[in-house]
């Protein structure tokens, strides 16, 4: 983490920058499972000033079978440099009201090594809120810059990792998905995919972190709910959820606690329920949050 800057950046501070010359405004919105609207739509009608369009779609492995994992570097560098990144940019991500794909920008942008990147606390409906401008139709195309991916790697766990990470309980593996995903009473939104959880793991729904406007709850109650559902200060985390976008959620939450050192896991309960021989749990789990 930047030593200057927080994760989070709120409407009224953002519109105090708005002129500087180094802000990058990233839209990351992408429809979660359930929901039907058009996120390159939802862009046109409205955004902040001068905002241009995160594709996370775009921003993912095309070679992969499973949904959003993240790109290789040189993929990467050139869709940054493409939308106006550079190295020192100050990038503030938001969406249009989810929390899950601003979030999923940031711990990617971080993940690649920029240093100077926030969310915008609550999103674009927080922004009109605060009365913040928006603008509508065909944006402006960026300038390009040279972005030189610098990733941290080890903010990331691959299937491997996970395989030993169940087998010796080295790390706390938390989920973001909803109660009765994780407890494997539904059938999952990806077909292929078995319902429950990975063993071992503990429940914590990412909207648990969020108040009724989708803003994240102050850092004594994050703090709180990370608790309540096993954190403690002597054990990594890392992070699931369906497909690696909610966990960013409580990857951002942990960052805006202070924590350093946790991951998350790209492939999440897509790859993990669909691999054969992977051992899944149905039920409460433990540490589950209520």
């Amino acid at each position: 983490m930047h030593p200057s800057i927080h994760p989070l950046i709120s409407p009224v501070r953002l519109l105090d920058l708005l002129s500087a010359p180094d802000l990058v405004l990233l839209d990351a919105t992408l429809a979660l499972p359930g929901e039907t609207f058009d996120p390159a739509l939802r862009f046109a009608e409205a955004r902040l000033p001068g905002a241009r369009r995160f594709d996370i779609e775009q921003f993912s492995d095309p070679e992969s079978h499973l949904p959003h994992m993240i790109p290789t570097q040189a993929r990467f560098a050139a869709l940054a440099g493409a939308l106006g990144l550079s190295d020192s940019a100050h990038v503030v991500f938001y969406d249009q009201g989810n929390a899950a794909s601003a979030a999923r920008g940031w711990w990617l942008a971080r993940l690649f090594g920029l240093d100077r990147v926030q969310v915008l606390d609550g999103g674009l409906p927080a922004w009109r809120r605060a009365g913040g401008p928006v603008e509508e139709g065909t944006p402006q195309g960026a300038r390009a810059a040279a972005f030189r991916p610098a990733p941290r790697f080890v903010q990331v766990a691959g299937l491997g990792d996970m395989r030993d990470h169940v087998a010796r309980g080295n790390r706390l593996i938390l989920d973001a998905r909803a109660p009765e995903r994780f407890r494997g009473e539904v059938a999952e939104p990806r077909p292929g995919v078995r319902s429950g959880h990975m063993p071992g793991a503990h429940n914590l729904p990412y909207g648990l972190l969020l108040d009724e406007q989708r803003a994240f709850l102050p850092p004594e109650i994050l703090h709180a709910r990370f608790a309540a559902a096993g954190v403690t200060e002597d054990r990594h985390v890392v992070t699931t959820c369906g497909s690696g976008v909610s966990a960013a959620v409580l990857s951002l939450g942990l960052a805006i606690c202070g924590r350093a050192g946790d991951a998350l896991y790209d492939g999440s309960w897509a790859e993990w329920g669909s691999t054969p021989g992977a051992p899944v749990e149905t039920g409460p789990g433990r540490g589950a949050a209520s």
